[in-house]
């Protein structure tokens, strides 16, 4: 196991070899209990913003993501350093059992804050941004961000999380080609509109 310390909280990640192929002996309700939970919580809640709630997100979305941790094509430095050994042995089947354990949890609740900044955030949400070319995050989010299909709930996820999944998008460091058409043309302050909107819902 490798150790990491972010900030208060300490994380366990299973290495790229060794640990993975440990992994491939789990049935799902174990890695659940054992692994996933030490980042995301046992019902998919986490505590910490570097790792984002999977409670009530869609089934289709978390298959994609873990399927796309398992073959690398998603490659963002956090889906690197956490994600990348965790899916490495996988099986389809045990994806889908993880994917539907988490879509079936009651969703994280909204956070309070700044109620201009949230009032902003939810314009570019709602109307999006014509001169820049930034569509309404509804139209592939949902009117409420809960998310459909193999588009991601955004509500009542972590600020910092969304703030940083937006850089990474804007920069293709996460490639998207949607996501970074959508992103690339916000600024930092929009980013952080758009994430303490959503964080609030």
């Amino acid at each position: 196991m490798i150790r990491h310390v972010m900030g208060s909280v300490l994380v366990s990640v299973v290495a790229l070899t060794g640990g993975a192929m440990a992994l491939a002996q789990e049935n799902a309700s174990d890695l659940i209990r054992k692994e996933c939970s030490t980042c995301h919580g046992p019902r998919g809640v986490s505590v910490a913003p570097t790792f984002p709630n999977l409670a009530g997100q869609p089934t289709p979305y978390l298959e994609a993501q873990l399927k796309a941790f398992r073959d690398r094509s998603r490659a963002d430095p956090h889906a690197q350093a956490f994600m990348w050994g965790m899916a490495a042995q996988l099986s389809d089947s045990v994806i889908s059992e993880i994917a539907q354990f988490f879509s079936a949890q009651a969703p994280a609740r909204g956070k309070p804050g700044d109620a201009a900044e949230i009032a902003a955030g939810k314009k570019i949400y709602d109307e999006g941004i014509e001169a820049q070319h930034v569509p309404p995050c509804g139209s592939c989010h949902g009117d409420k961000a809960q998310g459909n299909g193999p588009f991601p709930r955004l509500a009542g996820q972590h600020r910092g999380y969304l703030e940083r999944q937006l850089e990474v998008f804007a920069t293709n460091m996460r490639a998207n080609e949607i996501m970074h058409e959508n992103a690339k043309n916000l600024t930092a302050l929009q980013i952080s509109q758009v994430a303490a909107f959503l964080s609030a819902q």
